[in-house]
């Protein structure tokens, strides 16, 4: 049998495939990568182990887990995890501590299906743990320069040519304007920091130890940066991209319009799709209304309107770039002019995406 591991390192490197024993509702909270959810209780059922465990003692606990997870359903689920076992040899389990329940799933793993099975010493706990020091070490011990910019510059086309660039977006799949949603939805919180630890931590063990990341407030939708890196975001050294009115339309209107429009017929089907990426651009608009002023918000909502009423009609999208270059003069342009005068003395380099790219990477190798 191969032996229960504490080599956390080793695992998120590897990216070894896990089985999480632990209820849903624990899973749904914060999981890794390359796991999946094959619980030894349901919720329900650990619910009340827990209740009998606080009244009664682990004893009384243990033996009603064993009277609620018997017969068929007990055997339904062992064949669930020799099925996962027997498909990734190489992986392991895990419960929340990588105490009772993972020894359990171990011991009757064993005994009805023959297969030794090694699980994480320390379990979720202690994998969550690292990843948090993991991203925490990487403030403490990297260089890091942020790129910033007019609202469609293209910060996030910069970052796809780096090798040393952490996509913040990526991970919280959100592109971190009040128009950022996609159609998907964005990781829970916990997932999203464990998603950027896996990513500094493999960059780090190829030997990077400088890293590139797009300007970002504290919130990106609904994820929030670990607050040690968005205190050393307001620090860092900035690089300013810049680009032509024209060629950030185009830019916006492929991002959020073309690209965010496509993501939701994929999803939907052609008319439910066009309806439902309406709304969410429609809804958008409404989220900025108080910082636009009734005025303001009525008159882009028409242009809005018009432009998606043609796309619905012709799937022409012309029209859309009438409220695109007024959000940008009337909302977005003042607001980053007055950021990056704010900013001044942290900028470094400013030019546009081929300038750019070259002093990050001439920087990368300093």
């Amino acid at each position: 049998m191969r032996p229960n591991s504490a080599h956390y390192r080793d695992i998120f490197l590897a990216d070894v495939p896990m089985m999480d024993v632990r209820a849903p509702v624990e899973y749904t909270k914060g999981a890794f990568p390359n796991t999946v959810n094959l619980p030894l209780m349901n919720d329900i059922e650990r619910q009340k182990v827990g209740t009998s465990y606080k009244q009664h003692g682990q004893a009384a606990a243990i033996e009603l887990g064993h009277q609620l997870v018997r017969g068929p359903l007990k055997a339904e689920r062992i064949e669930a995890w020799a099925a996962f076992a027997r498909a990734n040899p190489d992986g392991y389990l895990y419960c929340f501590r990588g105490g009772l329940r993972s020894q359990i799933t171990q011991q009757w793993l064993k005994d009805e299906a023959g297969i030794d099975y090694p699980r994480v010493i320390g379990g979720y706990k202690a994998l969550r743990n690292f990843l948090i020091d993991t991203t925490d070490a990487a403030v403490a011990e990297c260089d890091f320069v942020i790129v910033g910019g007019m609202t469609g510059t293209g910060k996030t086309e910069v970052l796809a040519q780096l090798d040393n660039a952490v996509d913040l977006e990526r991970h919280a799949n959100h592109r971190g304007s009040s128009f950022g949603k996609h159609a998907t939805g964005q990781p829970g919180q916990i997932d999203f920091e464990n998603l950027l630890a896996i990513d500094l931590l493999k960059k780090r063990a190829a030997g990077m130890q400088s890293f590139v990341l797009e300007d970002e407030s504290r919130l990106i939708g609904s994820c929030s940066l670990p607050l040690p890196l968005h205190q050393g975001m307001q620090e860092y050294p900035l690089v300013w991209l810049e680009d032509s009115l024209e060629g950030r339309v185009e830019r916006i209107l492929g991002d959020y319009v073309i690209d965010l429009s496509a993501e939701f017929v994929a999803l939907h089907g052609e008319e439910q799709g066009l309806a439902a990426f309406a709304e969410r651009l429609q809804q958008s608009l409404r989220n900025i209304v108080r910082r636009l002023g009734g005025e303001r918000y009525q008159r882009l909502a028409a242009i809005m309107d018009a432009a998606l009423a043609e796309q619905q009609r012709s799937g022409a999208v012309d029209l859309h770039r009438g409220w695109i270059e007024g959000l940008l003069g009337e909302y977005y342009d003042p607001m980053y002019a007055y950021q990056r005068e704010s900013k001044a003395v942290r900028i470094e380099f400013s030019g546009d995406q081929r300038a750019v790219v070259e002093y990050l990477r001439q920087r990368a190798r300093r």
